[in-house]
């Protein structure tokens, strides 16, 4: 993937504001709402390694979301661990969960694809909220879980909590887009194209998979670590297919497949729910009618359809300068 004119000067509009905010003296429930939004972005980027590179949609994703936020809450109050050697078992229980689930759904594809992560999902949230009570808390949770304690930083201080997970935000953007220009994201790319082709052309199609799920995993916990930390707490709520279905929302509402569109697609969430829940209590229907109309009038997504219409403009500019020539 080849980073386009429009990639750069959206992800230079978006580094300028992030870069801004705190500057402006935003009010605390500003900073952690963007807080909350960078930390969801990381989870839907991860979730749109799979979804939007290789076209599967995976309803588990929940799981490493919560894997990751059990593994930091765990780590460090029940057995005293640093907060970045819980994130460190957040990123590695995640890609280990991702893998145990790609032994079984990538053996179908489609629709049964994201049944079998669903069907998996499930059984991790029960299992978190009944089961393994003893050890999770059940539906009570975990309360207390720690923040950074790195070069004498008060992390409690929600604009320097904010310029941590910006960090770790443009970390992950770059890593991802490292991936998706190298070899391995043009053979992914190849996949979600055409798999029979690229079968055919030598390249271990299901092994490629796993290893894309495998990334998306590690992602997804590193978000679940972040997110348990911002909250200071943790429950199997994380865990609930709810949650995959409302990554789906996001990225699809951003733009599918496009570089910057989870992140987007998850600010216009979270800036939605804030103002709908706000004005009733049944926000999560409105916000549904909401995300059926994009569906169908923005079928590309907020970004999709801005990079459509920046594409048209600038072939526009190029017609006339050709023939003004």
């Amino acid at each position: 993937m080849k980073l386009s004119k429009f990639d750069i000067l959206f992800g230079l509009c978006l580094a300028f504001i992030g870069l801004l905010l705190p500057f402006s003296n935003p009010r605390e429930t500003l900073i952690q709402l963007i807080t909350l939004a960078a930390i969801w972005s990381i989870f839907a980027i991860g979730f749109d390694f799979v979804f939007g590179s290789l076209g599967m949609i995976s309803f588990g994703h929940a799981t490493f979301l919560g894997v990751g936020g059990y593994a930091l809450s765990l780590a460090t109050q029940k057995y005293g661990l640093p907060f970045m050697a819980g994130v460190g078992l957040a990123i590695f229980l995640g890609a280990v969960f991702a893998l145990l689930f790609s032994f079984f759904a990538l053996r179908v594809s489609g629709i049964f694809f994201a049944l079998v992560t669903l069907a998996l999902s499930q059984l991790v949230f029960i299992l978190a909220d009944s089961k393994l009570r003893s050890f999770t808390g059940g539906s009570d949770g975990i309360l207390g879980v720690e923040r950074p304690s790195l070069l004498g930083i008060d992390f409690f201080d929600p604009i320097n909590f904010y310029w941590f997970v910006l960090a770790i935000y443009t970390l992950v953007m770059l890593a991802v887009i490292s991936l998706r220009s190298s070899p391995f994201g043009r053979v992914i790319a190849a996949i979600r194209n055409n798999e029979i082709r690229a079968d055919q052309l030598g390249f271990n199609v299901n092994r490629y998979k796993q290893i894309t799920f495998v990334i998306s995993g590690a992602l997804s916990g590193l978000a679940g670590a972040l997110l348990a930390s911002l909250l200071m707490y943790m429950n199997p709520q994380m865990l609930h297919w709810t949650t995959s279905g409302d990554v789906i929302i996001m990225t699809l509402l951003g733009g599918s497949g496009t570089l910057w569109g989870a992140t987007v697609g998850v600010i216009a969430f979270e800036f939605l729910k804030e103002w709908l829940s706000s004005w009733t209590e049944y926000w999560y229907g409105v916000l549904g009618m909401i995300f059926i109309l994009v569906t169908i009038f923005v079928p590309r997504g907020i970004v999709g359809e801005l990079e459509r219409m920046y594409s048209t403009r600038q072939k526009r500019l190029d017609l006339r300068q050709r023939r003004a020539k």
